[in-house]
């Protein structure tokens, strides 16, 4: 065999367990149930329970499921959005090294943002008030972030600025 064809062979047998390994993760963490608006699905591991009981507790459960303030709302965004989300939770689940308390990286808060911002924008606006109406320099999710959870630390609203 030349060098070449032992380097294809050993990079298809690379490929090959790493879809091997990622088709066991998905199936094992039942990986499908993130395509869905089901919010049971972002507790699907023990870390999230706590924000999935918050949830479960808050005034938004009535009117928003996770779906609705943590992804983009553009089909192509969403699924890439709970794709990149997907793979780096079961990376950190997997490998135990994710932060206690969990903590929203800064694009989840962008998104969280406008997501308020998109729904709650009649109120917003009816508010005329400089630091709500129009204004990009406050944060909903500064003053406001316990709202979807019930929690003020898990949903690192005194990092939000950041």
């Amino acid at each position: 065999m030349s060098g070449s064809h032992a380097s294809l062979a050993i990079a298809v047998v690379v490929l090959g367990i790493a879809l091997g390994l990622g088709s066991y993760t998905f199936a094992y963490a039942r990986g499908w149930a993130y395509m869905t608006n089901d919010p049971r699905a972002c507790a699907n591991c023990h870390v999230m329970n706590e924000q999935y009981d918050g949830w479960t507790k808050s005034s938004h459960r009535s009117v928003a499921v996770c779906n609705d303030c943590h992804v983009p709302h553009n089909l192509v965004a969403k699924y890439w959005t709970k794709g990149s989300n997907g793979f780096w939770h079961s990376y950190y689940f997997t490998t135990g090294t994710f932060p206690e308390p969990i903590r929203a990286l800064p694009n989840s808060r962008k998104i969280a943002e406008a997501n308020c911002r998109r729904c709650h924008e009649p109120v917003v606006e009816a508010m005329g008030t400089p630091s709500h109406s129009g204004s990009r320099d406050i944060s909903c999710i500064r003053c406001h972030g316990s709202v979807g959870h019930l929690e003020l630390l898990s949903t690192n609203v005194a990092d939000s600025t950041r």
